[in-house]
């Protein structure tokens, strides 16, 4: 076991972090960032694609019948998430300034993960079909909610010219004209993405490096690193491992209040709980300014690493259980 696995620590953050690092020293500017803005463009199109073409029609029919655990799942991800990222208003500024704390709005107002929702849920031997069910739906549902969310709940100068209808139509076709495109292609293209999933997972990540590194190259030359230091860093560590843990608390005994069997619980935990780096990243460069889109992620990005941590522990807890 090497020491990533052994503290649980996700390879994938530690080469975002490389990005921030490589942007924060070498940003593009002028031309260059033209260039990669387009190459941005064009990989988040192929990520959504890609995401539409992996998206069975089965798994969905599959999964749907549980109408009750996903009401609940959505509920989690879209109504009490967003209420307690509007709680941390509170927090504001005496323990948490105000970019921050916009930043983890948009964190709460995003969709669930897709693959590491179901995979805990398979590992902790949850009801699987129903997380591919809800964590797709999530994924599609986002595309709309999430960027009416944005406009209803963050408020700053910077995003008040924002046109709403502006946004979901730049994400209509952005995201989800190519998610729409490759679910339909899935019966010419459905063999050959099952086949090599696994490279194609690697180009999901490197159309979120692109846009990561785009992102932070605008906010060091807006100065994100004068507004985030490392007592901020630590700040939005602690408050992540906070919402992740009344998240968890609200999900594990809500499932139980409502009568949910061991399974179903397992389902409404992992997916209610968690919130998607892959959807959030593109998003994010679709809604925001890039001026302001380093600071706003930022949260995300910690968080999604809090949540691999923690959740990672308790699917193991949960696979120990006697069946």
């Amino acid at each position: 076991m090497n020491i990533l696995q052994r503290f649980k620590i996700d390879s994938f953050l530690l080469v975002l972090i490389c990005v921030v690092i490589t942007a924060s020293l070498f940003p593009c500017k002028g031309q260059t960032k033209v260039i990669f803005e387009y190459f941005t463009t064009f990989a988040i199109g192929l990520l959504f694609f890609m995401h539409g073409a992996k998206l069975s029609f089965q798994a969905i029919v599959t999964g749907i019948k549980n109408w009750r655990l996903h009401l609940l799942i959505f509920t989690t991800t879209f109504v009490i998430f967003p209420v307690l990222g509007m709680m941390m208003q509170l927090l504001v500024p005496t323990f948490l300034s105000h970019d921050i704390y916009l930043g983890f709005v948009y964190l709460c107002v995003l969709p669930a993960t897709v693959q590491s929702a179901i995979a805990f849920t398979s590992i902790a031997k949850g009801n699987v079909a129903a997380a591919i069910c809800s964590a797709s739906a999530s994924t599609l549902l986002g595309v709309f909610i999430t960027p009416l969310l944005v406009g209803l709940l963050i408020h700053t100068q910077t995003l008040a010219s924002m046109n709403i209808i502006d946004a979901i139509t730049s994400i209509m076709l952005k995201l989800m004209l190519p998610f729409v495109v490759g679910h339909l292609s899935r019966r010419f293209i459905g063999k050959w993405i099952d086949k090599y999933k696994n490279i194609i997972s690697k180009t999901d990540r490197l159309s979120i490096l692109l846009v990561v590194y785009v992102a932070f190259s605008d906010a060091v030359v807006n100065g994100i690193w004068s507004q985030v230091g490392l007592l901020s860093l630590l700040e939005i560590i602690f408050y992540s491992i906070m919402l992740l843990t009344v998240v968890l608390l609200i999900t594990t005994y809500g499932s139980r209040l409502l009568g949910f069997n061991k399974e179903d619980e397992i389902t409404i935990v992992f997916c209610g709980s968690k919130k998607s780096l892959a959807s959030g990243i593109p998003m994010a460069s679709v809604i925001f300014p890039m001026s302001v889109m380093g600071i706003m992620i930022l949260p995300l990005m910690i968080f999604h690493q809090v949540q691999l941590m923690v959740c990672a522990v308790l699917a193991a807890h949960y696979a120990k259980r006697k069946m």
